[in-house]
């Protein structure tokens, strides 16, 4: 396995020579753009599964963005070929990240509101971090773990207060289909890992869509054959536009790319902004209510991705 760098610390010359201090922090605009892009399409999909049905709307989905990387699928001349493991590596990370998660968030989010899917998103932190230590043998530094404390610490005041208020709870399978696509989401940045060590961001990522695109295919198409495509809005065909090419392009470019340098454990902290943006998405655009106690609750979230990224200040060795 791809020996795991430090995203804070300095190059000590035994690894790339290429490495640079700002490196780091161009894997951290990648991840936090990925999980941000997630949470707004989180919270836009409640309008989309009122207009699709949800396998037809994860067939569209994964169909748009095969088109739109058509050109990602060919290896480069540099990449080395595919070997049985990375094979099996991507048809796990597309069945978990793309086809099992974006099954449960569609039902999940259709029986609950946008902010409560962001309340229960708030768990991928915790859970990447579990999995990252069971499964690649990762170390939780002292200050990873106060960040995920501050993550999902945050979003728990969220939920304490929005039980008190709501007008619309989510209901109870809805709430663990939400829990179902955080175990997903772990499992995809877990999986992730490991395959950026061997084959390109953009590659993967039109891999793995292809692979959501065979999963759902059958299920997309016996609803296909009954629904009316003629009383669809031209504006739910642009959000659905929106919706691909976020969800299957540029957030998996963007994270798959950032974590190619980034501890799993590490990244983890970020898909608290999945959480947050939904929230948001829920609030602005979907008319929820919101908070002064729910807006400490997202500031505390986000510090905690900051107590998380900060460089230390590493023991001259030059």
């Amino acid at each position: 396995m791809t020996p795991l760098a430090d995203p804070v610390a300095s190059n000590t010359g035994l690894g790339r020579t290429h490495a640079t201090p700002h490196a780091p922090w161009l894997s951290f605009l990648c991840l936090a753009g990925s999980m941000a892009l997630v949470g707004s399409y989180v919270g836009l999909s409640k309008i989309l599964v009122l207009v699709f049905p949800i396998f037809l709307l994860a067939f569209l989905r994964f169909g748009i963005a095969a088109l739109a990387m058509a050109g990602w699928v060919r290896r480069a001349p540099q990449e080395s070929r595919l070997s049985r493991h990375d094979r099996g590596l991507l048809f796990l990370e597309s069945f978990f990240g793309n086809f099992l998660f974006s099954i449960c968030m569609l039902f999940g989010v259709s029986m609950s509101s946008a902010l409560a899917a962001g309340v229960i998103m708030a768990g991928i932190p915790a859970a990447v971090a579990l999995m990252s230590r069971v499964f690649l043998k990762e170390r939780i530094a002292p200050r990873t773990l106060a960040g995920i404390a501050c993550a999902v610490g945050g979003i728990a005041l969220v939920s304490f207060t929005k039980s008190a208020d709501s007008a619309t709870p989510g209901s109870l399978p809805g709430n663990l289909l939400l829990l179902s696509a955080v175990l997903c989401e772990a499992s995809y940045v877990v999986i992730g890992k490991k395959l950026t060590g061997n084959v390109s961001p953009k590659r993967i990522s039109a891999l793995i869509n292809l692979w959501g695109l065979a999963l759902v295919t059958p299920f997309g198409l016996w609803q296909a054959l009954r629904f009316d495509f003629g009383a669809v809005a031209a504006g739910s065909w642009w959000l659905l536009g929106f919706y691909s090419i976020a969800a299957s392009v540029v957030t998996v470019w963007l994270w798959m790319t950032g974590l190619k340098h980034v501890p799993a454990a590490a990244a983890g902290i970020f898909t608290v902004l999945l959480p947050v943006s939904a929230a948001a998405v829920g609030v602005l655009f979907l008319g929820e209510r919101f908070s002064a106690a729910q807006a400490a609750a997202f500031a505390l979230a986000l510090a905690g991705v900051v107590l998380a990224t900060w460089p230390v200040r590493s023991p001259a060795s030059h």
